[in-house]
């Protein structure tokens, strides 16, 4: 994979994952690009945990979105404590 596309792919699962979940997440556009590059890598875990090839193409996105959107859980979880 190129690392364009790398790049490209994660701005496009970061801002899914963005426009999914609910509540604000204010971060830019090199953060929702690393959103979307880390919530892949971590969605990739993840379907090969249950036994799915989301190598690439329409399933590879579904599971990087995943991964975002739970990536987006724990950063909310972790920013909430430190602002108490």
């Amino acid at each position: 994979m190129s690392f364009i596309w790398m790049i490209i792919v994660g701005l496009v699962a970061g801002l899914l994952a963005r426009a999914i979940k609910p509540g604000s997440d204010p971060m830019g556009w090199i953060m929702t690009i690393v959103l979307g590059i880390v919530g892949a890598m971590l969605g990739g875990f993840l379907a090969g945990l249950i036994g799915i090839d989301a190598d690439g193409g329409f399933t590879g996105l579904i599971f990087s979105v995943i991964g975002a959107i739970i990536l987006l859980f724990l950063y909310e979880m972790i920013v909430s404590k430190r602002r108490v």
